[in-house]
């Protein structure tokens, strides 16, 4: 790239409580290109945003805006050097009108009053340059989320903006409102606007970026030219797999195995939500372990949550047992059998000022219903069993499970699920962030359940888990299914190509 970079970092560092966040991070943006940074989960890109932006102060090295160093101490110094950053969730007044939130704080105004024509007008004009033509005095939040995108971008670029950063813009939007959010970013570009545009979605980066950065634990991996950077490498990269791209090349063709003749459990059939997943094929098989691989921000989740009925889905039809049925909401989910462990436990699993008894009966208990109480010895009595089954170390049943490890917790709600006898779990994550012994006696717990004729939904970001465990392999791209194969003929290299996009 000729010129010189607009911003730019120099060994850029930042360490949390226990975390080395972000080490010694060289990073070049050029005025009008398009800039992708890609990376994993704790890869490193949120918090070069956040110390970019002024949310977070570096603890080593240099930012460098126009060739000076910058300090910002706040994100409003960020936006008056010209940085402005979108998120996923856009940060507007939706209670106001179009034209209030793109002058937000600088009002024009007229013998003392605001000057409404003015900013009317002017509203209007700055959306008219992103081709976007609509009532500016109507309150935002009767627009879609992607006119809202637009909103936000009309209001970064009336403030002459030289940065523009985008954090998962595209996350909530279908495919024709990516590719209209794309048109206005290309004629962004060209105006000589630079474009930081962090995504998961493979497709878009190729579609959109002139160059890529890959982030992997803290560090850049590397800069690249996108036209020289094919998407297996670029997938290799990001995973750790170095070596995979010649392995891949020598890889050969393999035929999945025939499906199991017992009938499934579940299936979906185009089932998607427009904004959250596109539709999908799915079915879960009694004594089978379903496996989801796929990169962060494939629709792993998502499909996960379609399943369970925490989302509701606008196409496509489900059978359960054999008969087809509308999940509204978890409520029904467990009531057809089904369990579900989320990916973020101390969120949406666990209740961490409860007990580990109180956590263990609170489906059991929910089924039953409020008015039929579960008595506190048989409670007693089931959470003891759990633990001694699952080999929860813990003091005893009254402890709170908050104060368990990781892997204790996942176990805990484990055993939730399975007091209420279920015919499917859903597990998302339930490895993550726990110790190497502890992963090995979940997986070897699914596989004994499995036996005994459960079905179970499997996601994992460690595709070496994945096919460790499962019966089939469902490959998930850019939210959406590309693949299936045989858990027994499957390989990692062989998951990785397909989420690469590889053609098997």
């Amino acid at each position: 790239m000729s010129g010189a970079a607009l911003l730019e970092t120099i060994g850029l560092s930042k360490t949390f409580p226990g975390v080395k966040a972000l080490n010694a991070v060289d990073f070049r943006l050029f005025p009008g290109e398009i800039h992708t940074l890609m990376g994993q989960n704790g890869a490193g890109k949120s918090t070069l945003i956040n110390l970019l932006t002024g949310v977070h102060e570096h603890d080593a090295g240099e930012i460098r805006l126009a060739g000076k160093p910058v300090s910002f101490a706040t994100p409003l110094e960020a936006e008056a050097a010209g940085i402005r950053t979108l998120y996923q969730e856009v940060n507007l007044c939706t209670n106001l009108s179009v034209a209030e939130n793109v002058f937000a704080g600088r009002h024009p105004k007229r013998r003392g009053a605001i000057d409404w024509k003015t900013i009317h007008a002017r509203a209007e004009a700055a959306l008219a340059e992103l081709n976007v033509s609509l009532d500016v005095t109507k309150s935002l939040d009767t627009y879609p989320i992607a006119v809202q995108q637009m909103v936000a971008i009309a209001r970064a670029v009336s403030v002459d903006a030289r940065v523009l950063i985008l954090d998962e813009p595209t996350s909530s939007l279908d495919d024709g409102e990516v590719a209209r959010l794309f048109t206005v970013l290309r004629k962004l570009k060209q105006s000589g606007i630079a474009i930081l545009f962090v995504t998961h979605f493979l497709e878009q980066t190729y579609a959109i970026s002139d160059r890529i950065t890959i982030m992997r634990n803290g560090e850049r991996e590397g800069e690249y030219l996108a036209k020289d950077l094919p998407v297996e490498l670029l997938v290799a990269k990001m995973v750790g797999h170095e070596r995979m791209t010649e392995r891949l090349k020598r890889a050969e063709s393999e035929q999945p195995a025939e499906k199991s003749a017992v009938p499934p459990f579940l299936e979906m059939h185009g089932v998607g939500r427009r904004g959250l997943m596109n539709p999908v094929d799915i079915d879960v098989q009694p004594g089978q372990i379903l496996g989801l691989a796929g990169l962060l921000g494939s629709g792993r989740t998502e499909t996960a949550r379609l399943l369970f009925g925490a989302e509701r889905p606008d196409a496509g039809t489900m059978t359960v047992g054999g008969k087809e049925t509308r999940l509204r909401s978890p409520r029904d989910a467990v009531r057809h059998g089904i369990g579900y462990c989320p990916e973020d436990r101390k969120k949406e699993g666990i209740i961490a000022d409860l007990s580990i008894r109180e956590n263990i009966i609170l489906a059991l208990q929910a089924r039953r219903g409020w008015w039929r109480p579960i008595r506190r010895a048989k409670q007693r009595e089931m959470a003891d069993d759990c633990i001694k089954q699952l080999g929860i170390k813990a003091r005893d049943a009254e402890q709170p499970i908050g104060l368990l490890s990781g892997g204790n917790q996942q176990k805990a709600l484990l055993a939730r699920w399975l007091m209420i006898q279920p015919k499917m779990l859903i597990l998302d994550e339930p490895t993550r962030g726990i110790d190497i012994g502890a992963k090995f006696e979940i997986m070897d717990r699914m596989l004994a359940l499995c036996a005994k004729g459960l079905g179970i939904l499997f996601i994992s970001s460690e595709v070496s888990e994945v096919v460790r465990v499962s019966h089939r392999i469902a490959v998930l791209r850019d939210r959406r299914k590309v693949a299936e194969v045989a858990g027994n003929e499957a390989s990692e290299d062989q998951v990785y190509r397909l989420i690469a996009g590889e053609q098997r």
